[in-house]
């Protein structure tokens, strides 16, 4: 017999409330490591302007980033990672396509 969607909900809450209490199954934890990205940028000896424009990014996205409004999502945070590491290989790349 199929479940109801009442049924698959009280189900999923009473896991959310085990899980809150510390028991029941382990659940998967994501660890995001989230770049300095205005270590990044004066690294490059970049304004946030020029930073910005150069990789793509909007200019009130990375003002939040460096002021600690908002985090960069995993997908963000990986685009900074290869700024870092290979910031002219980033820029043609942009440029490429």
């Amino acid at each position: 017999m199929a479940t109801t969607f009442g049924q698959d909900l009280i189900a999923a809450m009473d896991e959310a409330a085990a899980h809150a209490q510390g028991k029941g199954a382990v659940a998967r934890i994501h660890t995001i490591e989230v770049p300095d990205v205005r270590a990044i940028r004066e690294q490059l000896g970049l304004s946030q302007q020029a930073f910005a424009s150069a990789y793509r990014i909007p200019l009130a996205t990375l003002k939040g980033w460096e002021q600690g409004r908002r985090q960069p999502d995993a997908t963000a945070s990986a685009y900074l990672s290869v700024i870092a590491v290979l910031p002219e290989a980033a820029r043609a790349a942009l440029l490429a396509g």
